[in-house]
């Protein structure tokens, strides 16, 4: 089926919100590379700004419900404005950020908050109401895209301001850049769910299309799904630089995978935008939940080289932001467009549950690994994982984020792409 033409003011409008999504998904995925000078400036343990990452992560969940909320109820612009203030504030203060508490505080609650209102839960949901329907789930996977694309443009930016300038520097530098995107933000102002209330007479209030949805089976497994996804890209974002350098790996081998994972990331979210708009969506995501599974086993069982990490990278990147265009449409799908940045924000909320998770058990397996070392040396010398060193101290996180992988796969596969029954009836 062909689909319509876009118009010269929907073209600006689909350019201006990928690239609001690629600023603020680039930058909070370079804070990895900021792990090991800070901790060694401040003699921390990488369980220190492994725990702001977390309660980064848990602040952006938490947030984006009621980021959701604020934006379908009082629209976008307000929103995203705001977000953006309290995303540069907490950039900037993390360079002067000497206490944990601190961190906390900066990099955790403050940046958390505003990535929130400016990432996936609000932008998408504008871009899919400003399209038909026919382009929703190509935009979705554009919007994907394009937060990719920010990694990839991001975060070799920020290891260039990390070698030229010095961690310090480098994050007063990026409090300044942020500030850049609310002009990116004023086209997405029109579509809101505040602007549908005029066209549904029967319009709901946010409690009653919040009970709506925990009373449909299909989206309480979604969002209990999307935990898996939050646990796997929050793992590999902040640990994979640092567990490359323990394989002995240089710093830009780290920033490299980084780069490499959001370069394969923009074909495999474009795709997976045109695909779920083809094929049933549950079941591509029972898919790419299994093959990351498959991707995270070959890669510890083969010997650490640039050939397993770039392999790791291209085929984690393929698969690493893929989840978000048929999980968005189904939600689409089942409730429509009026709260969808509420709904999607609810089930985001569960992905970030998941990435506060594996970040902190990341951080914390690895510092208390003598705890574990029964269960890592069982990981290493009986499931033949190829690791050494330092390395070996996350074999048992490794196994756990394969685990959960197979475990998304089959909670996704009974979901049913279906609307709520006031819409089955409408239809």
């Amino acid at each position: 089926m062909r689909m319509p033409p876009l118009s010269p003011a929907q073209k600006i409008l689909i350019t201006s919100a990928c690239l609001l999504l690629a600023m603020s998904f680039g930058l909070r995925s370079s804070f990895g590379l900021f792990m090991t000078p800070m901790s060694e400036f401040h003699g921390w343990g990488r369980d220190v700004l492994g725990t702001a990452l977390a309660v980064q992560n848990l602040s952006w969940g938490i947030m984006s419900v009621f980021a959701g909320g604020l934006a379908d109820r009082y629209g976008n612009l307000k929103v995203i404005v705001g977000a953006v203030i309290l995303y540069s504030i907490g950039v900037g203060w993390m360079a002067f950020a000497g206490e944990a508490w601190s961190l906390n505080l900066a990099a955790g609650v403050l940046v958390g908050a505003g990535i929130s209102g400016t990432a996936f839960g609000i932008v998408i949901p504008a871009l899919m109401r400003a399209v038909p329907a026919e382009r929703q789930q190509w935009v979705a996977g554009m919007g994907t895209a394009a937060g990719s694309f920010g990694q990839f443009m991001m975060v070799p930016f920020s290891q260039f301001l990390i070698d030229g300038f010095g961690w310090l520097s480098s994050l007063q530098i990026l409090s300044v850049v942020t500030l850049l995107m609310v002009l990116l933000a004023l086209p997405l102002a029109p579509y809101s769910g505040a602007a549908e209330v005029g066209e549904d007479e029967d319009d709901q209030s946010i409690w009653e299309a919040v009970r709506e949805a925990f009373s449909h089976r299909h989206y309480v497994l979604l969002t209990t799904g999307f935990f898996v996804c939050g646990f796997h890209l929050a793992f590999i974002t902040v640990h994979m630089p640092a567990y490359l350098t323990d394989l002995g790996f240089s710093a830009k081998v780290g920033a490299m995978a980084l780069a490499i994972i959001g370069v394969s990331n923009m074909v495999g979210s474009y795709f997976s935008g045109v695909w779920s708009g083809r094929y049933a969506k549950q079941s591509m995501l029972s898919w790419i939940y299994m093959l990351r599974a498959l991707v995270i086993a070959i890669f510890i069982t083969l010997p650490p080289t640039i050939f397993s990490v770039v392999f790791f990278s291209v085929g984690m990147g393929l698969l690493w932001l893929a989840t978000i265009p048929p999980t968005s449409g189904l939600v689409a799908v089942m409730f429509g467009t009026r709260y969808m940045a509420l709904l999607y924000g609810i089930v985001f909320f569960s992905h970030q549950l998941g990435s506060f998770t594996g970040v902190w058990l990341g951080s914390f397996m690895y510092e208390q690994s003598d705890a574990f070392q029964m269960i890592s040396t069982f990981c290493g010398q009986y499931l033949g994982f190829a690791t050494y060193g330092d390395a070996a101290r996350y074999d048992l996180i490794w196994l756990i984020n394969i685990l959960l992988g197979v475990a998304a796969a089959i909670i996704h596969w009974p979901i049913k792409e279906q609307p709520v029954g006031r819409f089955a009836h409408a239809a």
